[in-house]
């Protein structure tokens, strides 16, 4: 059956772009609700944002979505995540600022606080969409595909210069537990250079290493506590693909592969899916198939215990 969660829960900080404060609260609603958000700082006008992929504005460094009065809300790829990987598929999300916050860089915060206050069933069955055929949508020498499966499974493979990053390489069902248990804790990361260069263009103003950031320069990690992972990096990445495949709209049933894939990229892929005839059904979930679903099986004792 849907879900939502039981009781509001709210999370304070700063956007890592903006630099703004802001406070998000999560509040349950109802069954064919899906995922909205809300600007609570706007008095006047349509102040709802749908968390789907047709209302994304392409963005290389966050993902954000706008309405069609132009109100936007930025960095929604770790709720998201967490939304997805406690397998929530109906809530408001209440925001009084145009960013959501960025908190320790990771999505663990928001997976123990939706954990904390746990879901309630609805009376209404859980649709997912399942991919029918192969899809790929290339940019250089990045790449994402989504291809038939029987659960949500997520490849990744970076590759960057910079020798404490170099080239990494994962691949996780996204059933059982596995988001909270191997990727929610993992932290967005950047090279010093990119920072600098995100900097002097006003960006990453909210960005504080150590505190809710990697940063990496060469074969150093700057930031204070080293990793959490050897290979956080690329769990990151599979935590950000996570977060932008939700914004299907509905929970997904494919394979997706992402290499050097960003959040515009993995955009460019829903599109397609949506945009190709035949490639994506909706179906809606027996028993078996809703225990393939991201966040079945999730237990408190596997979320990491960091935030």
């Amino acid at each position: 059956m849907q879900t939502t969660i039981k009781s509001p829960i709210s999370f304070s900080g700063c956007g890592l772009h903006t630099g703004h404060k802001a406070t998000v609260i999560i509040r349950p609603a109802g069954a064919e609700h899906g995922i909205w958000f809300s600007r609570t700082d706007i008095a006047v006008g349509d102040r709802l944002i749908p968390a789907r992929w047709d209302a994304v504005l392409r963005s290389p460094l966050c993902t954000k979505i706008e309405n069609g009065a132009g109100l936007q809300v930025s960095t929604v790829e770790h709720i998201m995540a967490a939304l997805a990987g406690c397998g929530v598929h109906n809530a408001l999300v209440e925001i009084d600022g145009p960013e959501v916050p960025i908190l320790d860089g990771s999505a663990v915060p928001f997976v123990r606080g939706i954990m904390q206050r746990g879901l309630r069933k609805l009376a209404a069955p859980v649709r997912a969409f399942e991919v029918l055929k192969t899809v790929t949508v290339t940019d250089g020498l990045a790449s994402a595909t989504l291809a038939p499966a029987d659960t949500l499974r997520i490849d990744f493979e970076i590759d960057f210069d910079d020798l404490a990053i170099g080239h990494q390489k994962k691949s996780l069902v996204m059933n059982n537990g596995s988001f909270a248990r191997e990727l929610c804790d993992s932290r967005t990361f950047c090279r010093q250079a990119d920072v600098d260069a995100m900097r002097a263009n006003g960006l990453a103003l909210g960005g504080t290493p150590g505190e809710n950031a990697v940063v990496f320069d060469g074969e150093r990690v700057l930031s204070p506590g080293g990793l959490r992972h050897s290979d956080e990096p690329v769990r990151h990445k599979m935590l950000d693909a996570l977060g932008d495949l939700a914004l299907a709209g509905a929970p997904l049933i494919g394979h997706y592969t992402g290499v050097r894939a960003g959040h515009s990229l993995t955009n460019t892929l829903l599109r397609s899916l949506f945009a190709t005839p035949d490639a994506v059904r909706m179906v809606v979930c027996d028993q078996s198939t809703a225990s393939r679903l991201p966040g079945y099986g999730l237990v408190w004792d596997e979320i990491p215990a960091v935030a």
